[in-house]
């Protein structure tokens, strides 16, 4: 269909915050592209960087990857090569990642948190999970990035929402729920 924002947005948070910030400024004539890949890690997005991002030369670059790396030890996907990503290569992944965005593009960096819908603190993936926060953390302090800080809200509103209305499996989220990480994207970029 002629005009249609799903092929280049996705069905995601992307779709809500790119249709979102279009209505909100079409003075601006944005153009918003969506190069993520389901189940990827950071190894997949690393060795498609320069297509995907430097070749662009973007202004403004979101990046939401790590829960993949991570969940690969928990789900293994059997495939060659894509394997559980540790936090040391996700954060030596990453960082090389945007290094070369801001060397060669000079772009505003905005860092989204992984997140995991599970309301068990002593749940083996959401213990391990807190190792990913952290290298984000401090790669969005080392560029100076926006943080889009995913989990801390989820964690805020966890006790009166089911993690069962989030998503079937912790990871993918329901459409309601790819509209709140859009919400909580805009409010971040906003502030």
């Amino acid at each position: 269909m002629a005009g249609s924002p799903l092929p280049p947005l996705g069905q995601g948070y992307v779709h809500f915050a790119a249709n979102f910030l279009m209505a909100r400024y079409p003075e601006l004539n944005l153009t918003v592209k969506n190069r993520g890949i389901s189940g990827d890690t950071t190894r997949e997005m690393r060795a498609r960087w320069r297509q995907d991002c430097i070749d662009l030369k973007p202004d403004i670059l979101s990046i939401m990857i790590g829960i993949n790396d991570l969940w690969r030890n928990f789900k293994p996907v059997l495939e060659e090569g894509r394997t559980f990503v540790p936090p040391d290569e996700y954060e030596q992944n990453l960082r090389w990642m945007l290094s070369e965005a801001a060397r060669q593009c000079g772009c505003r960096l905005i860092l989204m948190e992984p997140f995991y819908f599970c309301g068990d603190s002593a749940d083996p993936m959401y213990r391990d999970l807190q190792a990913y926060l952290s290298v984000v953390r401090k790669l969005t302090a080392d560029f100076d990035a926006v943080l889009v800080p995913l989990q801390q809200a989820y964690e805020k509103v966890k006790d009166s929402v089911p993690e069962t209305r989030w998503s079937a499996d912790h990871v993918h989220p329901y459409s309601w729920a790819h509209a709140w990480i859009a919400r909580n994207w805009l409010t971040a970029v906003d502030s």
